[in-house]
């Protein structure tokens, strides 16, 4: 079961699933998605993200919690396997790592991209968390973010982090560097909240329904 009635939005006919986990508070990205003119599907359904032309991995609180409802629901494998184009968001992009260090806790993830999450490296000029606009930096050449400069803000809240690696599409400075964004394969991370940054986040939702 989704979200949404039987005669509405269907598997067959929308253009992106996000994965219900259970802990993420979605709506946002769904009316962000929907403002740009795609029919978007809310389920936890394995034949519904499977079948998905494109699907969202959004996320809020601890990797642990989260971790823990995507087992429960039996979804670590979907997941995984999956051949499409996935985009996960803020925790969503952390959970595809190997592992995060949160809360001193050492909680596997789904490892598909090889790096991990730890604490901010903050000190007593930096707050955490992490919390408001912020400009990228070092942006690689990714279609995802085809027109996206510099000069464009993103809108973070976060306390945890990815270090730079060679999967970061664009970095970040707050503390210290980390990865705003990673690639690896199929599977495409944001640290910030593109349904909450405006033009410059539509803007990336779009080079993300775009993707072959």
């Amino acid at each position: 079961m989704n979200d949404l009635t039987s005669n509405e939005v269907t598997g067959e006919n929308a253009d992106a699933v996000i994965i219900d986990t259970g802990c993420a508070n979605i709506s946002s990205l769904k009316f962000a998605l929907q403002r740009l003119g795609y029919q978007i599907l809310v389920s936890k359904d394995c034949a519904d993200i499977k079948g998905a032309k494109k699907v969202f991995l959004p996320g809020v609180g601890s990797a642990e919690y989260a971790m823990a409802g995507i087992n429960e629901r039996n979804l670590f494998d979907v997941i995984t396997e999956l051949k499409q184009p996935v985009l996960g968001i803020c925790l969503g992009m952390q959970l595809m790592t190997k592992h995060s260090i949160e809360n001193n806790i050492d909680t596997p993830c789904l490892g598909l991209i090889d790096t991990q999450i730890a604490k901010i490296n903050a000190d007593e000029q930096v707050r955490l968390p992490h919390m408001g606009w912020n400009t990228l930096k070092n942006i690689k050449a990714s279609p995802l973010f085809n027109d996206i400069s510099e000069q464009d803000y993103f809108y973070f809240v976060h306390t945890y982090c990815a270090p730079e690696s060679v999967h970061a599409l664009a970095l970040c400075d707050y503390g210290q560097n980390f990865s705003a964004s990673l690639q690896q394969d199929n599977y495409y991370g944001v640290q910030f909240h593109p349904e909450r940054s405006g033009k410059s986040g539509a803007k990336l939702l779009k080079n993300f329904m775009e993707l072959c």
